[in-house]
């Protein structure tokens, strides 16, 4: 979405309106969360109003491809809400359009609160904009007679590994052992520390940048990667389906897919065990995602501290292991991501439990992953997903693959430089 494009058709319109007077009245906003949290949500208005009276707590949600649109309304009309569900992307384009408000003076001694990443993610050219409320990590699921038919004993401890043991299980049982992500190359990269765009040029075709592509494309001329779907832009389902089908080796998910082999696929589930998904040379867990409360643009002065204490409230310790209980992710306090409930496992526990205490070790390495402040960026990453395709089927060298998307970049980079 380009904010700055709204921006200026909204103010077109004649939205803009004084702001509204500053009252005890505080709205937040969520995204996609009804019905299924309906009552957590609900049970956190009444709750705060009765410890705090003269407050008035109101709650909206809008599904998550109308919430950008309703707020940014909002903002130009003077009448934001006091807090908003937003994700780390959104985030960075609202701060750098200067439609957020900075929260480092609310959380005061609260800072220490959170788990350090989750603030660094929301830390904007030395600000923080926003209250950290769940995130998620990645685990790698493994078939264990797929593994042990691979001759294989555990799971990898490297991305190499990953690849390594996919090529392996390919060779020894004529199975596909990973189904990585392509459509999001750029993450990987990023995860493997390798920059996608370096002092506004784009920079993924380096020689270690082509050798990560190689090492993908020697894994699919082996038959390590699963093919359906690999460059899809959500090859989740299709990578899931294999996994419970058994025939794959390997599945880099959130811990909320175990419940779903549970569910669908009881077989393949009792045979399943559990790995941390490996951190790689930057230090990051693999599938960080992080959602936050941040303060729209224009919300009264007067009315932020008030707010500041409602958000400190939200997304709080016990607020926080309420909800990441019921919605199967992870909190982002010390306290809440440190609970028995993720840390210890019961002596019968079963591939879903292992994958929680898992993943809750990985969540202080937890980050969310992308390129921030180019326009179009989708349709750029769609040249570069094209690019890795080609070199890791074949169909094109990886280095002319990645040359010519690197001259695609450059040259959108190039026109959007003229007109800052």
């Amino acid at each position: 979405m380009k904010i700055k494009t709204l921006l200026t058709a909204l103010m077109a319109t004649g939205l803009a309106a004084s702001a509204a007077a500053a009252d005890t009245k505080i709205e937040f906003w969520t995204f996609s969360m009804k019905p299924k949290f309906t009552p957590f949500f609900e049970s956190v208005a009444r709750n705060y109003e009765a410890a705090n009276p003269g407050v008035k707590i109101e709650w909206i949600d809008f599904p998550w491809d109308v919430i950008q649109t309703k707020l940014v309304t909002r903002i130009v009309a003077g009448t934001p809400p006091a807090l908003v569900n937003l994700n780390v992307p959104w985030a960075d384009e609202y701060a750098r359009d200067e439609l957020l408000t900075p929260i480092d003076a609310l959380l005061g001694t609260s800072k220490a609160s959170y788990i350090p990443s989750t603030l660094e993610d929301l830390r904007f050219k030395g600000k923080t904009y926003g209250f950290p409320m769940y995130s998620n990590v990645a685990v790698i699921a493994y078939n264990q007679a797929i593994f042990k038919d691979a001759g294989l004993t555990r799971g990898p401890h490297s991305f190499d590994e990953q690849l390594a043991f996919a090529r392996q299980i390919a060779a020894r049982t004529g199975k596909a052992g990973i189904a990585p992500a392509l459509s999001k190359i750029d993450g990987l990269f990023m995860w493997q520390g390798l920059a996608v765009i370096k002092d506004g040029k784009a920079v993924f075709n380096s020689a270690q940048h082509v050798a990560l592509v190689q090492k993908l494309a020697a894994t699919y001329k082996a038959g390590g990667l699963l093919k359906e779907s690999l460059f899809a832009e959500d090859n989740f389902p299709a990578v899931v389906d294999a996994y419970k089908g058994g025939r794959l080796g390997m599945l880099l998910a959130p811990p909320t897919a175990l419940k779903r082999i549970l569910n669908d696929a009881k077989d393949i589930y009792a045979i399943t065990s559990v790995a941390p998904a490996p951190l790689g040379p930057t230090g990051i867990a693999d599938g960080g995602w992080l959602i936050h409360f941040a303060i729209p643009k224009g919300v009264d002065a007067k009315l932020l501290p008030a707010v500041g204490k409602f958000a400190l409230y939200l997304t709080g310790d016990a607020s926080q292991l309420a909800f990441a209980k019921q919605a199967s992710v992870f909190p982002t306090t010390v306290r809440a991501a440190a609970d028995p409930y993720f840390l210890a496992l019961p002596a019968n526990a079963g591939a879903a439990e292992k994958a929680v205490e898992a993943g809750a070790r990985s969540m202080a390495h937890s980050h969310t992953l992308y390129v921030a402040g180019i326009d179009d960026y989708d349709e750029l990453r769609r040249s570069l997903v094209k690019a890795v395709e080609a070199g890791v089927t074949g169909k094109q060298d990886v280095q002319q693959a990645l040359d010519q998307a690197v001259a695609i970049w450059n040259k959108k980079l190039s026109k959007q430089r003229l007109h800052e």
